[in-house]
């Protein structure tokens, strides 16, 4: 990541006209000689993963140092209202199709789809005193962010917010935007109904096998059967007649609910038994690989752990409901932000054969540093010329130094894993040594 790549992409995410539109459309600046509507969006988007203190009084010291206006902290806070709710609503709408546009980078086995999404949510408590606005299940106040994450682009494509009490199955709808995309999901979005879904709409679907289903086995590809096994007869029946060691897989083909045939697969966990499958991804996969890519999920999780602990979404300290909706977007757009950087980065520096040579970026390190950051980034916004370019040049170093992830060798990622690119013999985890060093 150069400075002026990184120019490119920050300006691109928050362009000082897009901004100033966008905030005069929804009525954010106003007369107000000392609101300075571009100051104050970059100030949230960038202090969301700003460690300082609290949520909104770290945004309004850096407001301060930003523009240099004695504002206020109860002046500050009226500003986080519908206007700013409709403003940040917007600007992560144009940052999430600018991640869509972005060009994909999946390892080979994925790559029979134009990209894969993973979809899950993950909870933000919120003030006792929001009860009503925002019911949890219980005697608490929450909110759901409903997520889906693109592997390809490393970032989040698209989220809503929901009650807490809501269940996430209802909050996936596949339509035509889906087709030909691939679909990673865990059980809380099992149904025979969004299986049929996937077949009807061309898309490419791995979820685990739900308990409580019974399919129904129609052919067998792989399996090593101790008798003779009769066609028609559903999974626990089959599974008497093969031989469940644990260097066996299998792979059937099986129906599922009403006609919605599936392939399941199953690969033998060493004292865990059996972990199986559903997938309509064909057999140039074998079972191990389906398994593989069931690992990716994962990325999501990891997601919302950084959202939470490097963006600030569990911090929302704000009293009113359009506040609190204001603050998540915020947390979600500096998200897009970080995922946007380390993905142009990781893909520029990855080799077109060969195992990688270059330590890839860690979103959590990246997201750390930015914060840091944060000043000198609104700094540079304000700069032309060879100030500017020199000013973006340190920011992109010191994001790349501080960045990078410190077991890439020892503990490659599942997405590199796949790649070819297995851990390097004798090394070891450790913690990263590089300070983060700002002049």
């Amino acid at each position: 990541m150069t400075g002026p790549e990184l120019r490119a992409l920050m300006e691109a995410m928050l362009p000082a006209d897009v901004l100033a539109g966008v905030a005069a459309g929804a009525g954010l600046q106003r007369r107000d000689r000392k609101r300075d509507a571009v100051r104050l969006l970059r100030t949230i988007l960038i202090a969301a993963a700003s460690p300082a203190g609290g949520r909104q009084a770290d945004m309004h010291r850096q407001y301060i140092e930003a523009a240099g206006a004695p504002v206020t902290r109860g002046s500050f806070y009226d500003w986080f209202g519908g206007p700013l709710e409709a403003t940040l609503t917007e600007l992560s709408a144009r940052a999430r199709a600018r991640v869509q546009a972005a060009p994909a980078d999946l390892p080979a086995p994925m790559a029979d789809v134009h990209d894969w999404w993973i979809v899950d949510s993950t909870l933000v408590m919120l003030p006792r005193p929001l009860r009503r606005e925002f019911p949890g299940a219980g005697a608490y106040a929450a909110v759901k962010v409903h997520k889906t994450l693109s592997v390809g682009r490393g970032a989040v494509v698209d989220y809503h917010f929901s009650p807490a009490r809501d269940h996430d199955s209802p909050h996936l709808a596949l339509d035509e935007t889906w087709r030909g995309a691939g679909l990673l999901i865990d059980l809380g979005y099992a149904s025979v109904a969004r299986l049929a879904a996937c077949r009807d709409l061309d898309i490419a679907v791995i979820i685990r096998l739900k308990d409580s289903w019974r399919p129904v086995v129609e052919r067998v590809a792989r399996a090593d059967l101790k008798q003779t096994f009769v066609p028609g007869t559903d999974l626990d029946l089959f599974l008497d007649g093969v031989d469940l060691g644990l260097r066996n897989v299998i792979d059937v083909d099986a129906e599922v609910g009403a006609g919605v045939a599936m392939r399941l697969v199953g690969v033998a966990v060493p004292r865990k038994g059996y972990r199986f499958y559903l997938t309509n991804v064909g057999r140039r996969l074998g079972p191990h690989q389906i398994a593989d890519i069931y690992r990716v999920r994962w990325e999501i999780e990891t997601n919302n752990k950084l959202d939470k602990s490097g963006h600030r979404l569990h911090q929302i300290d704000a009293r009113r409901p359009a506040a609190v909706r204001a603050l998540l977007h915020a947390s979600m757009i500096a998200s897009i932000l970080v995922g946007s950087i380390v993905h142009a980065h990781n893909r520029a520096t990855r080799p077109a054969a060969g195992p990688r040579q270059r330590p890839p970026l860690h979103h959590g390190l990246v997201a750390r540093m930015l914060a840091l950051a944060g000043p000198r980034v609104a700094d540079a916004f304000e700069r032309t010329g060879a100030d500017a370019d020199r000013a973006w040049a340190h920011i992109a170093a010191a994001l790349v130094h501080a960045g990078q992830d410190p077991n890439w060798r020892s503990k490659p990622s599942i997405l590199d894993q796949l790649r070819g690119w297995p851990a390097k013999p004798g090394t070891k985890p450790r913690l990263s040594s590089r300070a983060p060093v700002l002049r």
